[in-house]
């Protein structure tokens, strides 16, 4: 055993395959040891920054040990590569300088022999680097969204607001591009629409993977980590989820984690906890989602530590199809009046309004301890949806946001196939930042309205087109899109349909691409047909058309604000009153919006059509 630690790194030891068949040739820094068809042993160079760990997501993950000076440090999945090397993805040494390093791996798929185990492609390409790559590599990554650098990205949670800085944590896997090895990640920002990127906030230890939650300030040391202290509280998962405590005292750059943990077990599921300071009960309130059970758990505390569970929602209300997810609930202004009322977000996977994962609310009050929610004429609870495209899901709010605002973001995809979009070397964005109100609709019921964040206007770059009024008929009335930045833009309208006739709104390329949007005031619907965008046919449940209710009175015009990037496309109504967002993987950049009102004419009034900026670039 001696002699084969003592091989030279880079195998260039005459005839060390010959004496130690066990022994594989790999890159310098790196020596491979295969100890049976599916256990492996890779030593590492501590010198560098990196290991860098080659994926092939076809394959199944490996569990790999990392093991320095002989004890156990951390265990991560990763998808190693079989035949071939999609990608790469790091693996910090920084904090084992000078140490011993070994892999421990156990791969899923056995082999007859240890002959034939060899030949897999990861043993010969692991590499010591200094560097990370992760410049853009990417067709199809968003210009001005939100995304990882690499890896995978779901939940937006954690956020927080501080001392002039937005703070954004995320379910993050650094080790690969699908679902694994859940962290919280972390972008910061100063302005919601330029975002820096930083190191793992938080990792999995002892009690399981670290899955969605909250971040609060504590300006009153309630929980006695220090005043002003970032608090912040999620579900630890591996073999039950438990909720797990941790506080940073550095603006939200690192993390110390409670050694109380956890603070809440049940003997069911349950998990993202989303906590808040309610001023006026003078304690702390925590909305807890009781997942298969189709409800949300309020629970309260003095100090962040210690919850006492008060009540339960949703049992038979709402949305039921699928599992309850990533609550929110907050007190809203119901705007032109000086009613109140508190919002309770639930976002549901599946069972979303046009399949798969969304997010459902419920309008009502809220006295600390019970949400009452509001019913309909015939004495019902109305479910509504917060957006009515296919990829919103997880939506939740900063915390401690300046100004009484409550400013929201999701994630922008389905888990029907956010695993299998035409991307690799990341996967997924948020949608653009949102501010959160309500109206009082001529049903009487009162709605959440949507509209994107004051910050968003510091997109545009050039008004690039402008006609105060333009006539549809039969005939599509067609005018290019912007070719900077592969025509993302923004694009702003009326439509005022003069006899009531659907009017459409088409995005297309000239490979025959297109996005066909419809409004149609005699149904006050809006449609989103993208069955022919683009790249569909990784996932059947990927072409669809979906729906909006515009909530239109007598007045025919719809005023439109339209976002287009380079794989999604969000719309609002001006003033909030529906919001859609769909994902679109256009063979080539759209360059041109038409306009046609089939059986009638129309009016297309105040068109304004801005290029964007690349932040992303």
């Amino acid at each position: 055993m001696e002699k084969i630690i003592k091989l030279s790194l880079s195998c260039l030891m005459a005839g060390a395959s010959a004496l130690f068949p066990s022994v594989v040739c790999a890159a310098d820094g790196v020596t491979v040891n295969h100890l049976g068809v599916n256990n492996t042993l890779v030593r590492v160079d501590s010198g560098k920054r990196f290991l860098l760990m080659p994926v092939q997501e076809s394959n199944d993950d490996a569990t790999v040990n990392v093991v320095v000076d002989g004890k156990l440090e951390k265990t991560v999945y990763v998808r190693l590569a079989k035949s071939k090397v999609d990608y790469y993805v790091p693996l910090s040494l920084e904090d084992y300088s000078g140490h011993d390093v070994v892999l421990n791996v156990v791969t899923s798929q056995s082999r007859s022999t240890v002959r034939e185990a060899k030949e897999d492609a990861c043993w010969s390409r692991f590499v010591v680097s200094d560097t990370f790559d992760t410049s853009n590599r990417e067709k199809y990554r968003p210009a001005f969204h939100h995304t990882p650098l690499y890896g995978w990205m779901n939940d937006p949670n954690g956020m927080v607001y501080k001392d002039g800085v937005w703070h954004l944590y995320y379910q993050y896997n650094p080790y690969g591009s699908k679902w694994q090895n859940m962290t919280w990640g972390h972008s910061s920002s100063t302005d919601l629409i330029n975002w820096t990127h930083h190191p793992l906030a938080i990792e999995a230890n002892g009690l399981g993977a670290v899955f969605s939650g909250s971040s609060v300030l504590d300006p009153d040391n309630t929980a006695g980590f220090g005043n002003d202290a970032i608090v912040s509280l999620y579900t630890s998962a591996a073999a039950s989820q438990i909720q797990s405590l941790a506080h940073s005292k550095d603006n939200g750059a690192t993390f110390e984690i409670y050694p109380g943990n956890p603070v809440i077990t049940l003997e069911s599921e349950a998990r993202d906890p989303n906590m808040f300071w309610n001023a006026a009960t003078g304690e702390w309130n925590l909305l807890l989602a009781h997942a298969l059970d189709h409800e949300m758990l309020i629970f309260r505390s003095p100090d962040l530590k210690n919850w006492t569970l008060s009540s339960a929602f949703g049992k038979g209300l709402g949305a039921q199809d699928g599992v309850w997810e990533c609550p929110d609930l907050f007190e809203l202004s119901v705007d032109g009046t000086e009613e109140k009322k508190w919002m309770l977000i639930c976002n549901i996977n599946p069972g979303g309004p046009f399949g798969g994962s969304a997010t459902q609310y419920f309008i009502g009050d809220f006295d600390g301890n019970t949400f009452t929610p509001d019913k309909d004429d015939e004495g019902n609870v109305p479910t509504k949806w917060m957006d009515f495209g296919k990829d919103h899901y997880a939506t939740v709010s900063w915390s401690d946001a300046p100004d009484n605002r409550r400013t929201v973001i999701g994630w922008m995809s389905n888990w029907q196939y956010a695993a299998e979009v035409p991307t690799m070397q990341f996967r997924s964005a948020n949608t653009l930042p949102r501010e959160m109100g309500l109206f009082k609709a001529t049903d009487g019921q009162i709605y959440v309205s949507t509209v994107p964040s004051p910050e968003v206007d510091m997109l545009r770059d050039r008004l690039v087109s402008r006609h105060s009024k333009l006539s549809a008929g039969k005939n599509p009335r067609k005018i290019s899109l912007p070719a900077d930045n592969d025509g993302i833009c923004e694009i702003l309208l009326d439509i005022d349909s003069r006899k009531g006739a659907p009017v459409s709104v088409m995005l297309s390329n000239d490979e025959g691409d297109y996005v066909d949007m419809v409004y149609n005031p005699s149904e006050s619907t809006f449609t989103f047909d993208r069955r022919k965008s683009g790249v569909t046919d990784f996932s059947q449940d990927f072409p669809a058309v979906t729906v909006a209710p515009t909530f239109s009175d007598e007045d025919s015009t719809l005023k439109l604000r339209i976002f287009v990037d380079r794989s999604s496309i969000e719309v609002f109504e001006a003033d909030g009153k529906f919001a859609m967002t769909n994902l679109v993987f256009p063979t080539a950049p759209y360059n041109r919006i038409s306009f046609s009102a089939d059986g009638g004419k129309a009016d297309i009034r105040n068109l304004r059509i801005f290029s964007i900026k690349d932040i992303n670039d």
